[in-house]
């Protein structure tokens, strides 16, 4: 009889193949799982996928023979949703996205250990549990550590997708952005359980309905803002064409074409002036008579030097029929890369692979509530463009007493891209969020206003339009639980992330004590 080779008899011989195949399989699978919640964002606004897209990517780490190999497509499937949500930078950045990708992805290597820890094998009742708690709060930490403006700031926080959907409004309103993230995470996590674990199906369907009736409960029952009046607002879209001088030229035109409609406020967008009134005569005097036509205040954006000052600011600059009015806000948070370099002297060679910033914009120091004039003194406040996406700015300007959130944008260089449509959904939040209405105007569309639910007031200006429009914004009185309270679900986070490792700790230390 003839003895069988050690090809045919080794296990590890026949097994390493496909195992070596399965390895490859997942790594290519990750950061499409990850990819997937981008489809929530504007332009497809498919936003109902965020509570289940989170699914098959919670599936594959669930499922990671090892923790290191978790943590390897925690941070693959990171890369995958990084490069998703931003992939409109991909012309200006180029092989730069990826490696900022793979940098920001790797905030999520952490994440697939904990969601193998509590989902992997066949868990408990208790570990479940701690599934439905753990797992969202370990997202909503990585969402606040990218947060960082060095790090590319809160762009595309997942709950930044449900910016027209009412309940989700609501739930912002009292908890921020962050609490919209946290309810979604766990109900993606839940399915997981529904999909998996036979064990937790009792336990994945009664959080499910607990999440509904408490959705439910505050869509119905939570504090609304009191109605404050109105304000007549007026936004001009120059468009796309032309330079900076034609641009301003058509801006002018279209403003003269706002007399006699009662306008208080007009709104140019970020960057419509490349030389400050402040400092020209004749430019301040052609917008103070600009202002005196309309009877309006008007919000222009400078891009330009400052007298006496070094550098260049991006400025929100009020003139009214005297002239510029000295009040003016400069911007704080600069877009990484676009207007500043962080650590230029290691950093500085990414303006040699993409469109980085030849020359950094200078900041401003503090955040401005503007009194109008022609609005017999309601306080507005300014935000430029990036700052849009901060939840904090606009919760300390609601807090500091503005009525009126004023957002001065410019997004042309990637006009036929997903920003334009994904930068003007935040005015929804921010609106949700403080119970101030938002005003979002920009050079080039997209132009937006939102009243101080959220929702949509008047026609969106779209990036083909060169237009002025004409805006009855809703005021509200009342302060926001979120602008009250700020961002407790981030604490309710750590807390129950520390709490969790405490009892871990514990544990180890008896394990060990009952062994000696």
């Amino acid at each position: 009889m003839a003895t069988p080779s050690a090809a045919t008899t080794s296990p590890t011989a026949t097994a390493a193949p496909p195992r070596r195949r399965s390895r490859w399989l997942r790594a290519v699978a990750a950061p499409l799982c990850g990819a997937l919640p981008a489809l929530a964002f504007p332009a497809p606004s498919l936003w109902w996928t965020a509570y289940v897209s989170l699914v098959p990517w919670l599936l594959l780490l669930r499922t990671a023979r090892t923790n290191r190999r978790a943590a390897l497509e925690g941070w693959l499937g990171g890369l995958g949703f990084m490069v998703a949500v931003h992939h409109w930078l991909l012309p200006s950045l180029h092989v730069f996205l990826l490696v900022l990708g793979a940098l920001l992805g790797a905030l999520w290597a952490p994440w697939g250990p904990l969601v193998r820890t509590l989902l992997g094998g066949a868990p408990g009742v208790r570990r479940c549990l701690a599934a439905l708690v753990l797992v969202p709060s370990g997202w909503l930490m990585v969402e606040l550590v990218r947060s960082w403006e060095q790090l590319g700031g809160p762009w595309g926080l997942l709950g930044a997708g449900q910016w027209q959907v009412p309940p989700a409004l609501r739930l912002a309103s009292l908890g921020g952005v962050w609490l919209v993230s946290l309810v979604i995470v766990g109900v993606n996590t839940a399915l997981a359980q529904l999909a998996a674990l036979r064990r937790a199906r009792t336990v994945a369907v009664a959080a499910l309905l607990i999440c509904a009736a408490a959705v439910t409960c505050v869509r119905y029952a939570a504090p609304v803002p009191r109605p404050g009046g109105t304000v007549r607002v007026a936004v001009v879209q120059p468009g796309p064409d032309g330079g900076p001088g034609e641009r301003l030229a058509r801006a002018e035109a279209l403003t003269r074409g706002l007399a006699g409609r009662g306008v208080r406020l007009v709104v140019w967008g970020e960057s419509s002036l490349t030389r400050d009134p402040a400092d020209d005569p004749a430019l301040a005097g052609r917008l103070a008579a600009l202002a005196r036509s309309t009877g309006a205040d008007l919000l222009v954006g400078v891009d330009a030097p400052r007298a006496g000052r070094p550098g260049i600011y991006k400025s929100a600059v009020l003139v009214g029929p005297g002239g510029p009015t000295g009040d003016r806000y400069a911007k704080m948070r600069l877009v990484p890369f676009g207007e500043a370099i962080p650590a230029r002297p290691l950093l500085g060679w990414a303006t040699h692979v993409g469109k980085a910033a030849a020359t950094d914009r200078m900041r401003g120091t503090r955040q401005v509530v503007m009194d109008l004039p022609a609005a017999h003194g309601l306080p507005i406040g300014p935000l430029v463009c990036f700052e849009t996406a901060f939840p904090d700015m606009s919760r300390s300007l609601a807090a500091d007493g503005a009525r009126m959130l004023v957002a001065q944008s410019s997004t042309s260089t990637f006009q036929d891209s997903w920003a334009p449509a994904q930068h003007a959904s935040l005015g929804a939040l921010r609106a949700a969020e403080t119970w101030r209405p938002m005003v979002h105007a920009t050079l080039t569309g997209i132009s937006a206003v939102y009243g101080p639910r959220g929702e949509p007031v008047g026609e969106r200006l779209s990036t083909d339009r060169s237009a002025a429009a004409v805006y009855d914004v809703p005021l509200a009185r009342g302060t926001s639980p979120y602008t009250r309270f700020g961002d407790w679900p981030v604490y309710a986070a750590v807390t129950a992330l520390v709490l969790a490792g405490a009892v871990v700790a514990v544990r180890r230390v008896r394990s060990g004590r009952a062994r000696r």
